[in-house]
């Protein structure tokens, strides 16, 4: 659980708990504690491969399902073309760039800000 996401650990734990800093405690009370975070929380979640939490992946799934039933009762749906696209998919958790989302260089950062931050050329 550390090693997968411990900034999210941490925000779990002070958010949960109160505990700041979770190095100070015994590994086997943080291992308790983790156990005891509901299913929504930010690792768990995670750990589920989900970038929301559980009822609102629950609740995709669900409108998800009642679009596929509406498409499938349609013409396009009897010839099946233009399926709609599912809203969970979209809710799965991809890992963001760097190490568990954080850069191991400033020059690292500088690369992933220049693909936002970029500056219009000269005559376009």
């Amino acid at each position: 659980m550390i090693a997968s996401d411990e900034d999210a650990l941490i925000c779990d734990l002070s958010e949960f708990y109160g505990i700041y800093d979770y190095r100070a405690l015994p590994l086997r009370i943080v291992a308790a504690l983790y156990f005891g975070l509901s299913p929504n929380s930010r690792t768990k979640s995670r750990q589920m491969g989900l970038d929301v939490s559980l009822d609102t992946f629950l609740l995709a799934q669900a409108v998800d399902a009642l679009h596929l039933l509406c498409w499938l009762n349609s013409k396009d749906g009897e010839k099946n073309r233009n399926r709609p696209e599912t809203i969970s998919d979209k809710l799965k958790y991809k890992k963001p760039v760097g190490q568990n989302g954080r850069f191991d260089s400033p020059e690292e950062f500088e690369a992933f800000r220049a693909r936002f931050f970029t500056s219009p050329k000269e005559g376009e």
